[in-house]
């Protein structure tokens, strides 16, 4: 018998970690589906109750139809809080808060968080949740340790996350359909300390996930896209007839912006319009990667898990996305009103983002809450150069009837070193619902619309 050489040590050793990584995944994509959601949540509730074990997606209430309330069509739309958290009581409860809640609730007078019986009712379509399971130890991110190179979707990428990386692509690849359309939106900012003015900039948006078409499909065939959105501002004066569009890759640092100025009659490419550059016309209190709690390329940041949390976040809180109110109603000057915002006990990974050596960022510390279910980001707490909290951004959460998910766009952002609030992607004020795109209509959910050349016929009208 010859002796085995190094080169046939070494293959039948690589041959044999390769057969034990393809046993391991199997086990994990097995556990989909049974004792793991096929999101890979958790399917058991928690140990007294307060957290349910997972039911799985619920239908709206016969009769509704796009254009009607939402609330008005969820099986619990009757339920009475059961509690409420302020300033009085809020330490009584702190270990199921973040720190920037936490801040929140101390600093802004009469803030206050209505707590409400949990619901586990996001699912995900049968296609979704067959390319998530696919999905297990063959998703793969890049060399570069941060972009997304292969998944099959839609689906989670990676829904066991070994990395706070693969934990952001997931919710940065939830289902949302092809896209979401806006007819009218606000992006609000409060008034100074001590004044009355809002900045409130009135929009048409459009949003277009190129990989969000039903079925199966390798990404690394597709645009190397996460998403293009359009922005056309009505309001203020100052900003009336600017437009904007913005595409995010799944590949490459940054993004790509072109943006019209009416003024100037042109549109001007915006190389460096990314990141924690400021958006315009909003006196610096909103940066390009905050919209939706986190937005934008991952590549600036290392990313850790610390864990799961059970935390009080915004569930079910359809008062965020009421149509037929008055923005005033639902936006006081200091905070959101706390009867649009309802709260229910949930699991979240913990995530936090360190800043990477040799980069900058205005927040070079944050930390991120990632709902188990849904993988959408309900909250982040920013932390400043000198490490101190200084923003919070909550998600508000609701079923997404068109795409059988739930989903988390609306969303608040309280700067807490400067006493003023964002509150944006919502459609409060505006007579018209949003709508979440499952089906391609139209030559807005084409790549080829967003371009300066589609950008400049659209505006020079």
């Amino acid at each position: 018998m010859k002796p085995i050489t190094r080169k046939t040590a070494i293959a039948i050793s690589l041959a044999c970690a390769i057969g034990v990584a393809a046993a391991a995944s199997e086990q994990d994509a097995a556990r989909l589906g049974k004792d793991l959601t096929p999101s890979g949540a958790e399917k058991a509730g928690n140990k007294d109750g307060s957290i349910p074990a997972w039911s799985g997606g619920e239908a709206p209430l016969p009769g509704w139809s796009h254009g009607k309330k939402r609330a008005d069509y969820w099986k619990h739309k009757d339920e009475k809080p059961l509690f409420s958290i302020d300033a009085s009581n809020v330490d009584k409860y702190a270990d199921k808060l973040s720190a920037g809640q936490i801040a929140t609730i101390k600093q802004i007078k009469g803030y206050r968080m209505d707590v409400y019986p949990s619901h586990r009712d996001c699912g995900v379509p049968d296609f979704v949740a067959d390319n998530t399971k696919k999905n297990v130890g063959k998703a793969q991110l890049g060399d570069d340790g941060w972009s997304l190179k292969e998944a099959t979707v839609p689906g989670f990428p990676f829904p066991i996350p070994s990395s706070g990386t693969e934990a952001m692509w997931n919710a940065k690849m939830r289902y949302r359909g092809v896209g979401i359309l806006f007819p009218h939106i606000n992006t609000a900012v409060s008034p100074r300390q001590g004044g009355t003015e809002w900045i409130i900039a009135g929009q048409e948006l459009t949003i277009f996930y190129p990989w969000g078409a039903k079925g199966a499909n390798s990404l690394s065939k597709l645009p190397q896209v996460e998403y293009y959105i359009l922005f056309q501002y009505d309001s203020p004066p100052a900003m009336a007839g600017q437009a904007l569009t913005v595409t995010f890759f799944l590949n490459q640092p940054g993004s790509e912006t072109f943006y019209y100025f009416p003024g100037q009659r042109r549109v001007r490419r915006m190389p460096s319009y990314s990141y924690d550059s400021p958006q315009i016309g909003l006196e610096n209190q909103y940066t390009l990667d905050e919209p939706m709690v986190f937005n934008g390329t991952i590549d600036r940041f290392d990313w850790k898990i610390v864990g799961k949390k059970e935390m009080y976040v915004g569930y079910h809180s359809f008062g965020t996305y009421d149509f037929s109110a008055k923005f005033k109603d639902i936006a006081h000057d200091d905070a959101l009103d706390p009867a649009a915002r309802r709260y229910e006990l949930h699991r979240v990974w913990v995530i936090e983002a360190s800043v990477k050596a040799g980069m900058r960022h205005v927040a070079p510390k944050r930390t991120f809450y990632l709902d188990e279910d849904s993988w959408s980001v309900m909250a982040a707490d920013d932390y400043d150069g000198q490490g101190k909290l200084f923003k919070f951004r909550e998600g508000y959460l609701i079923p997404s009837y068109e795409t059988g998910t739930c989903d988390a766009i609306s969303f608040a952002q309280y700067n807490l070193a400067e006493g003023r609030y964002v509150f944006d992607m919502n459609p409060i004020g505006g007579g018209k619902d949003m709508r979440w795109v499952t089906e391609p209509e139209g030559v807005r959910f084409k790549p080829s619309f967003y371009s300066a050349e589609t950008l400049r016929s659209i505006s020079e009208r």
